[in-house]
């Protein structure tokens, strides 16, 4: 049987990781690189419950709150990582503003996403907390990971889970929820 095909895209606030996880993903090694990231394409056939996936991982470049979404991002993907830094609440607050700016250009109420907070290598440093972005993701109705790129911690667990819930998603979307975070 043939892999099944899956696009993912891996966004972002600038600096949270996506291509150290991305190149963690695919090569199984951390790139400790500081060149912004126009966008990179990844490929890698990856096994979850006994169904093989050729994943194409596009690694996007950082988007800020002030970014108009890029359309291109709203098609032909089948689900999303959205990564911020635990060492930046900025990151976190982007976040945010990214997923419902994804929802309106997909004119979607539901998509499978796996909320990443990355960096957890440097702890003494975090400024957002594992409840926060717990509290966030069930808001989403996405998955939650924190991750060390650096460590390889949990990278592969980010891509198994998302293809899971684009597995999951069967023309049965969960209603959109109204929470508010603060």
């Amino acid at each position: 049987m043939p892999p099944k095909e899956r696009n993912i895209a891996m966004m972002g606030y600038r600096s949270v990781g996506k291509s150290s996880l991305s190149i963690q993903f695919v090569e199984g090694q951390f790139v400790d690189s500081y060149d912004p990231t126009i966008e990179n394409t990844f490929t890698k056939v990856t096994r979850v419950n006994s169904q093989d996936y050729g994943v194409k991982l596009v690694d996007t470049a950082g988007q800020d709150e002030y970014s108009i979404f890029p359309v291109q991002y709203s098609m032909d993907f089948h689900g999303y990582v959205l990564v911020y830094s635990i060492t930046s609440q900025k990151s976190f607050e982007v976040i945010k503003i990214i997923y419902e700016k994804l929802l309106d250009v997909m004119g979607k109420k539901y998509v499978p996403v796996v909320l990443v907070g990355n960096k957890t290598d440097l702890h003494q440093e975090r400024t957002v907390s594992t409840e926060e972005g717990k509290k966030l993701a069930e808001c989403w109705r996405a998955a939650f990971l924190e991750t060390s790129a650096k460590q390889n911690e949990s990278v592969g667990d980010i891509f198994h889970q998302l293809l899971m819930l684009i597995e999951n998603e069967n023309g049965n979307p969960p209603e959109k929820s109204s929470c508010i975070l603060s």
